[in-house]
């Protein structure tokens, strides 16, 4: 019921105010230059959250283009459980572990395929089928089409799903001390799926709707599903299991350091291409190549130089990549932010810094930010605001504030 009096109004514009603030009090933000991109980045994600099972959407909104006029239009109003990991990273990093707990509650609870594996996406209320349709009365955000309802990704196969849940669970079990019972089946249902897989293409982490491929990410995210699985594993008490674990992303990582790398040293989108993609960024924060690795190095600095437009990062190259769709796109924001991330892991702190300070520059005016940006005319693009950008913002003032 709307408020009957100015009094009333004003007494529960008061009471929101304490809320908000009481809750953002209970984090742990430090005393820095980026705390209040911090804070505002916080409390996006809760604002995102679905309280009765805890999962986030990855945006609250469907059908803002990526390109102006353009297809590229999305409804981002689900649950993808890519961005668990670096949900639960960015949770326990400023302490909201009861909204880790929760978003944890969900992935477990969550229905997986008949082979076992988990979906790349489902529904906030956990329902997996997400059928996608257009609405043609509807003329579109500056008339762009189509307006879409649902999402056909969800059928996908997307093989970094294992190594970002399988991430997650670890991240939860170090901070908590303890790997709660109900997750050891989705350990070794995701682990299983990643050893049975990894060696399949698929549509890659951006979700391509061209011709499946030997996508780097994704092999490089099969390696962090087992070898987070084997981590799991001797915490558990199983060294025999973790060894076989072991093994497995052993032959992951050198299939990948083949063929996954180009004749300078630099990490491809794909087996079959020279190509660049922002996604290779993620060899750093997941460990898979060490901060002095020169490979590292030379794909960061690659990325910076050669898969920009001025200074920030496109996920890649329409003009290489077999995605589907016709038309250019802005900017992705979260792989500005993996640049940040990466600056800072190798060691380059004064870009990092640099970069960090462009993107804060750009936000909206209430600090929030879209899935993209158009440098040429200042623009948000895409569904706002992103999830996934601000979890990209928070992992890499964590970083930058923290240095690798």
């Amino acid at each position: 019921a709307a408020p009957q009096s100015v009094d009333e109004a004003e007494a529960r514009i008061a009471a929101t105010t304490r809320y908000w603030r009481a809750w953002l009090g209970e984090a742990r933000v430090p005393d820095h230059h980026y705390r209040t991109p911090i804070e505002r980045s916080a409390l996006v994600i809760k604002g995102l959250t679905f309280m009765p099972t805890g999962a986030a959407v990855a945006a609250p909104t469907t059908s803002l283009p990526e390109t102006p006029g353009g297809e590229h239009n999305w409804d981002y109003r689900y649950t993808w459980m890519r961005d668990s990991t670096f949900m639960l990273q960015a949770l326990h990093w400023l302490n909201l572990d009861a909204e880790a707990d929760d978003f944890m509650e969900f992935v477990a609870d969550v229905k997986p395929a008949e082979d076992g594996s988990l979906q790349i996406m489902y529904g906030i209320d956990g329902r997996r089928e997400l059928p996608e349709s257009t609405r043609g009365d509807l003329s579109g955000y500056a008339g762009a089409r189509p307006v879409r309802v649902g999402n056909a990704a969800y059928t996908q196969r997307q093989n970094d799903v294992f190594g970002a849940v399988l991430d997650s669970i670890l991240i939860h079990t170090r901070r908590n001390e303890r790997l709660p019972r109900r997750l050891w089946p989705i350990v070794e249902s995701q682990a299983e799926c990643a050893s049975q897989i990894w060696r399949s293409p698929d549509q890659g982490i951006w979700e391509a709707r061209g011709k499946p491929q030997h996508y780097v990410s994704s092999k490089l995210m099969c390696w962090v599903a087992l070898d987070r699985a084997s981590a799991l594993a001797e915490i558990r008490g199983d060294p025999k299991l973790a060894a076989t674990w072991r093994a497995t992303a052993n032959e992951i990582r050198a299939d990948v350091l083949a063929h996954g790398v180009s004749d300078r040293g630099v990490l491809r989108q794909h087996y079959g291409t020279d190509a660049l993609d922002a996604s290779t960024l993620l060899a750093g924060s997941f460990n898979f190549l060490a901060h002095d690795d020169e490979r590292l190095r030379k794909t960061v600095l690659a990325i910076a130089n050669d898969l920009t437009e001025n200074g920030f990062v496109l996920r890649y190259r329409t003009d290489e990549t077999d995605d589907g769709l016709s038309g250019k796109e802005g900017t992705f924001l979260i792989c500005s932010f993996w640049l940040v991330s990466a600056f800072a892991i190798v060691g380059e702190m004064q870009q990092a810094r640099d970069l960090m300070e462009r993107l804060l520059r750009v936000a909206s005016s209430l600090g929030l930010y879209a899935e993209e940006f158009d440098p040429d005319t200042g623009s948000h693009l895409g569904n706002f605001p992103q999830g996934f950008s601000h979890l990209a913002l928070i992992e890499a003032a964590a970083r930058m504030i923290v240095p690798a």
